[in-house]
């Protein structure tokens, strides 16, 4: 019994494209079938010449058709959709960037494309983690925050916006450049989660020396141009510090949730303080504390409080927030952050991976606006 073209196009029809997340066949990529005797012949449109993924798809197309019934042989060619093609793809997925100016939202660069997140009817948690000050850890948390995230069903990107000291796409070995589709980028993507960053248009060992518009716009840009498809979690990798970039993602961003990340110490917690103290003043809620490198402990067993200790919980007391967790300084999460495996991912029995998701489903079931607290307000208001 030989197998039909209609048999063949319902199986490719769960097949995914794995950078868009779609049916090939429902992105028109399936251009043709032909079957003689046991052959069936495919050709498939990759969106760009030189498409990264290639033999992904490739894997995918020949998983959902070599099982049928009559089938002996798969041969997969390839074609590229021409210039109209993709601009009518972005159209499909990505909208026309003109056509929600003018609806009170906040919106996106020249085009005048709105930031979807700001949409009140977005499904998207934007989560703003930030510290206030460099060096405790807050890229680290970020990636693994994500990874466990996704690892628990959730659908997840993240926007490095610590645009001078970018650190995400090697952390979470998000090694492939981000794919332009006409006018839209799609972001890479590793452990299911979707990354942009600066750092992925920088050549390396080039810094990036720029005034307060030129960030502005590439902001814009990565929340406007990017095709994050309505994830449940955008985690914001936030810059150190309270300057332009924190200020115009409180504007982008008004249904922003704010993480803050500290180590025990007093030095970190009162500049973290001051991170919360920010947040409310741009008005957006302080959802919990985060304090990481609590303890290292040694090969005789022994916990040795290398910051010191109680500065999370005090933060979290003045803020009125929960701690959501305290994470001990370990070799192998270090080790992840600098060759792109994560410990969420790799190691999620570890006692850090434990931690990482543990703080994950407290944040996934934490889906109530949380009362801004005051006690900043009245000091710095």
């Amino acid at each position: 019994m030989s197998v039909t073209r209609e048999q063949v196009v319902e199986a490719l029809r769960p097949v995914e494209d794995p950078e868009l997340h779609r049916s090939i066949v429902d992105l028109g990529m399936l251009r043709d079938v032909q079957i003689e005797g046991g052959t069936v012949s495919i050709l498939i449109a990759l969106t760009v010449a030189g498409c990264p993924l290639r033999n992904e798809i490739t894997n995918r197309v020949t998983g959902a058709v070599a099982p049928l019934t009559g089938v002996s042989n798969v041969n997969l060619d390839f074609t590229v959709m021409t210039d109209q093609e993709r601009e009518e793809l972005r159209m499909k997925l990505h909208g026309d960037p003109g056509s929600t100016a003018g609806q009170g939202q906040a919106h996106g660069h020249a085009e005048g494309r709105a930031i979807p997140f700001a949409d009140p009817d977005n499904k998207t948690r934007p989560l703003l983690i930030s510290s206030g000050k460099g060096g405790v850890g807050k890229s680290s948390v970020t990636t693994n925050l994500a990874v466990a995230l996704a690892a628990q069903g959730h659908t997840v990107g993240v926007l490095d916006a610590d645009i001078y000291g970018y650190s995400i796409p090697r952390m979470l070995g998000a090694n492939n450049d981000p794919v332009a589709i006409d006018r839209m980028l799609l972001p890479s993507e590793a452990y299911g989660v979707r990354c942009i960053s600066i750092g992925y248009f920088v050549p390396e060992g080039q810094a990036v020396v720029w005034r307060g518009p030129m960030l502005h716009k590439a902001l814009e840009q990565f929340l406007t141009d990017v095709f994050w498809d309505e994830p449940d979690f955008l985690l914001i990798d936030m810059p150190p510090g309270t300057g332009d970039i924190a200020l115009s993602l409180s504007q982008y961003l008004p249904k922003g949730e704010v993480y803050v990340v500290t180590t025990p110490q007093q030095a970190a917690q009162k500049v973290a303080r001051l991170s919360a103290a920010m947040a409310t003043k741009v008005g957006l809620p302080v959802k919990g504390v985060i304090e990481n490198m609590s303890w290292f402990t040694g090969d005789d067993g022994k916990k040795y409080e290398l910051f010191g200790s109680g500065g999370g919980q005090e933060l979290a007391n003045e803020l009125n927030v929960p701690l959501l967790g305290q994470l001990p300084l370990v070799q192998q999460l270090r080790e992840g952050g600098d060759d792109g495996h994560p410990i969420a991912a790799i190691a999620p029995e570890s006692e850090a991976g434990k931690i990482f998701h543990e703080m994950a489903r407290k944040i996934a079931a934490d889906n109530k606006p949380r009362k801004k607290f005051s006690k900043f307000l009245k000091v710095n208001g």
